[in-house]
């Protein structure tokens, strides 16, 4: 059975005028590669920097190898060694070279002598495909070098565990795979535990063995990549895997607008350079089905909620209503069935523990 090496009990962090997590959970084991992705502004590198306590977290429990990080008096020193991180900004200092920038840690922390650790340090920056830029200045390398140099530097502290916040977001786009595929080496070769906050959706299919998709201020959804990129089990992952614009409406008994929804509808349209005949189309199942076929019949609020794929230009409108069950095809008539016909592709009929639920693919 793999060792835990991190569980995370109920950690909360908030900040003057915002709150990015509330109640997150997780366990973390030897040699896990977690990719931790979702929108942004969902707590993600807050999460990360908490697990080494360059955050302090509001409440909860951090246990790494046992103990709680947390706890007063507790020295953060000994797992900030063993728990190495990777910055966006790679934070390099700008008037050493680049094998120095690598000695560095090894000689203060680690009381390596400077030959050892200019050995070693010139066998991490050959790993990462820098040997060559060893005595060059941070301000002679690319950015993605940059990024390569500050793994090596990680690296030679000899960790456990790597957290990486975002290690390609600060990079140019042609130089994102030079860093991707370090990464990927070391997640093959060297059976360090590491987790990997990105926006690299490919690179975290391809790389990890757990994916944790935050949001809401928890780690909302969490699975195999499989689970994840291929099989969903709720909304959001899913609206955020395939790149869904969401747009919510209301049917509400006591304060029911349909101008308001009408224009809703079109406005989201505009803003998602949806087609036209599209935007009719939706306009239509919302008059048709929303409020003509089962508004009438539901007793308080129906939601209907639109996605909308600009990939493929696919709509999927999802209806959900508490209640008995409404006979669909029985309220519907032969105008409304042909209006349908016109609008529609497919409908589906389910029902979950709290509503019945209509999936409706429109043309």
């Amino acid at each position: 059975m793999k060792k835990l090496m991190i569980e995370v009990n109920h950690l909360s962090k908030s900040f003057k005028n915002v709150t990015p997590l509330k109640d997150v959970n997780a366990k973390i084991y030897e040699g896990d590669i977690i990719s931790i992705i979702g929108p942004s502004g969902t707590g993600k590198s807050t999460f990360l920097r908490c697990l080494n306590k360059l955050e302090t977290p509001t409440s909860g429990e951090i246990i790494v190898n046992g103990e709680n990080i947390l706890e007063k008096g507790f020295k953060i020193s000994k797992v900030r060694q063993k728990m190495g991180m990777v910055f966006q900004s790679f934070n390099l200092f700008s008037h050493k070279t680049i094998v120095e920038n690598v000695m560095m840690g090894q000689i203060d922390l680690l009381k390596m002598s400077k030959q050892e650790a200019y050995e070693e340090s010139l066998k991490l920056l050959d790993l990462v495909g820098l040997k060559d830029k060893a005595f060059s200045l941070p301000e002679e390398l690319s950015g993605g070098q940059k990024q390569r140099a500050a793994i090596a530097r990680t690296l030679s502290m000899k960790p456990d565990i790597i957290l990486f916040d975002e290690p390609t977001s600060a990079l140019d786009p042609t130089m994102v795979g030079e860093v991707l595929t370090v990464i990927k080496n070391l997640a093959n070769d060297r059976g360090l535990t590491m987790l990997i906050v990105t926006h690299e959706m490919n690179f975290a299919r391809n790389v990890s063995n757990r994916v944790f998709f935050m949001d809401e201020g928890i780690i909302y959804e969490e699975g195999s990549p499989a689970d994840i990129f291929d099989n969903p089990s709720k909304d959001k992952t899913r609206q955020f895997i395939n790149k869904l614009k969401v747009c919510e409406f209301e049917f509400d008994k006591t304060s029911f607008d349909f101008a308001k929804i009408v224009s809703g509808i079109r406005n989201f349209g505009k803003k998602n350079m949806v087609p036209p005949n599209k935007v009719y189309n939706i306009q239509l199942v919302a008059e048709e089905i929303c409020l003509n076929v089962l508004f009438p019949y539901v007793d308080s609020t129906l939601k209907m909620s639109l996605e909308y794929s600009q990939e493929n230009q696919s709509s999927i409108i999802k209806i959900k209503y508490k209640g008995k069950r409404i006979d669909f095809e029985s309220k519907v008539d032969d105008l409304q069935k042909k209006f349908i016909e016109f609008a529609v592709s497919s409908i589906k009929e389910e029902i979950d523990s709290e509503y019945n639920l209509i999936s409706i693919e429109v043309k």
